[in-house]
């Protein structure tokens, strides 16, 4: 299951799993990787540029880390990382530290954070959607 959740946050899949719109310059998050990620729809779509600034791909841990470009409403990073624990069960685990930039981001005050709280849980929600069908196969429950 380590190997499924930690291939869907490398390739984008976790986030094109979530509704997420990804554009990024190659197929896996590597450092230099730029990717702009696509929240909302239509008109309404906000565009957040972001460049990787570290990734991994251990036996026990896998994930990426980026940081925010010009045009992103936050200035920070955000890191998305599977752990493998000693009893075999797989964690994600979502870090973001940012300031609003945009003087919509700052209006939208506490919002922000509660919004990024948000965004991490359904991360988990679909990360466990996409490696059901590996743990069926393992027949795990």
């Amino acid at each position: 299951m380590f190997e499924a959740a930690a291939d869907a946050v490398l390739t984008w899949r976790m986030h094109r799993g979530m509704g997420v719109e990804i554009t990024a310059d190659r197929p896996r998050a590597d450092p230099g990787v730029r990717v702009v990620v696509g929240l909302g729809a239509g008109r309404l779509r906000l565009r957040a540029p972001c460049r990787v600034v570290w990734s991994e791909h251990g036996e026990r841990r896998a994930g990426f880390g980026y940081g925010t470009l010009p045009g992103h409403p936050e200035c920070g990073e955000e890191a998305f990382v599977v752990t493998r624990a000693e009893d075999g069960a797989v964690w994600l685990e979502v870090r973001a530290f940012s300031r609003p930039e945009l003087w919509w981001a700052r209006a939208a005050g506490p919002l922000v954070p509660l919004f990024q709280r948000l965004y991490a849980w359904w991360c988990g929600v679909t990360l466990r959607r996409l490696v059901r069908p590996y743990r069926r196969r393992r027949g795990l429950p």
